[in-house]
């Protein structure tokens, strides 16, 4: 067992990822540059927020409670229905960063998640354009 703190640690724990989940939804609801991802989702955003709170809390190092309800995540399976893009993708990323920068993550973490979001959000696009 290491001692470095996992992300999820470094976060604060299930409320900042919990926050960090609800901001980032709201964002996505209120700012027009998200209108393509934001188009994406159910009208109501309540089990997409739970699905990403529970998923996040186990990418990042803490409590698995998106396996515990659902088994493997399967991301890109789970999306294939969606039409994912170059587009898509950055503004789920833009819309993480800028979430992020509101709650006042260190910088330094926010890079490191960023950079590690781009390669799953990279990894689920089902489309060039």
């Amino acid at each position: 067992m290491s001692d470095t703190p996992t992300a999820f640690d470094a976060l604060g724990g299930e409320s900042a990822v919990r926050a960090l989940v609800d901001r980032f939804y709201d964002l996505m609801d209120l700012e027009a540059d998200y209108a393509g991802i934001r188009a994406l989702h159910p009208p109501e955003l309540d089990t997409s927020r739970d699905k990403l709170f529970w998923f996040l809390c186990g990418w990042l190092g803490g409590p698995s409670h998106y396996i515990e309800r659902f088994g493997h995540p399967r991301l890109r399976a789970r999306h294939l229905p969606f039409s994912i893009g170059i587009s898509e993708r950055d503004q789920w990323l833009a819309c993480m960063a800028q979430a992020m920068r509101e709650l006042d993550i260190d910088p330094a973490l926010s890079d490191r998640l960023v950079e590690a979001f781009h390669g799953t959000a990279d990894w689920m696009r089902n489309r060039s354009g």
